[in-house]
């Protein structure tokens, strides 16, 4: 299990650094003066309407990136930090209002493959862990993938709307202190190829979702979930095999 020492608010809040030194670290994520000269350029355009709005961030949002293929569409408000640590692979989507966040100091960031879709208000956040979305997987509105270790999201899984897949926690033993004040926690969290994750399931760190499987709407998964399995409720309990 690893353990993130790194706090956002202590980043935040740490007195001897300048606030533009500290959106420079959380948002751009690259030192110097020139990096964040051209992260404010480029997505000054984040929110130009219309086709010109898309056609224009096509063209520029792949400078910022470690690597984007052919034919990606970025909507408009997309929020990109620590875009370096970003990889897209072609024809992807990324609708309105959508956060690719791959912060951290020592990860490897986001990773999309190819074919896939991002829906409007969805948020992929690292915090020093990382994420892998796999060729034609369909993220919904509004929903959130979490890494603090590694999140992996096989090809053609379908995640419906309002789903939380959290990849970390925090430690909670110590009664003196709050969670909030303790250690995080991370594990990860496997979603495996052609699964679907029903409207608002949540899927806690160190848990898995097997290959081919259905977990039903609401659904907390708690433990591991076989391959070509159907289940639902809280905690989710496998109800039947799809075989």
């Amino acid at each position: 299990m690893s353990r993130e020492s790194v706090e956002i608010q202590k980043e935040l809040f740490a007195p001897k650094k300048s606030a533009l030194a500290k959106y420079r670290d959380l948002v751009v994520g690259r030192p110097g003066l020139l990096a964040l000269l051209r992260y404010e350029l480029i997505t000054a355009f984040s929110y130009c309407p219309g086709a010109f709005g898309l056609f224009v961030r096509s063209k520029l949002y792949p400078r910022l990136l470690g690597a984007c293929g052919r034919g990606v569409v970025f909507g408009t408000g997309v929020v990109l930090r620590h875009p370096h640590k970003i990889r897209i692979g072609n024809d992807v989507v990324v609708d309105d209002h959508c956060v690719l966040d791959a912060k951290g100091q020592s990860n490897e960031g986001i990773s999309i493959g190819s074919g896939v879709f991002i829906g409007r208000n969805s948020i992929l956040s690292c915090k020093n862990g990382d994420i892998v979305l796999g060729d034609g997987a369909n993220i919904g509105f509004n929903c959130e993938v979490f890494s603090g270790a590694r999140v992996e999201i096989g090809a053609r899984v379908m995640l419906a709307a309002y789903t939380y897949v959290i990849g970390g926690g925090h430690a909670y033993d110590r009664m003196d202190v709050s969670p909030l004040e303790q250690a995080r926690t991370a594990v990860g969290v496997t979603v495996g190829e052609g699964a679907w994750l029903g409207a608002g399931v949540k899927v806690l760190d160190g848990t898995s979702v097997g290959a081919n499987s259905i977990v039903g709407a609401g659904a907390v998964v708690t433990k591991a979930i076989p391959e070509n399995s159907v289940a639902a409720g809280i905690p989710a309990q496998v109800l039947r095999s799809r075989t």
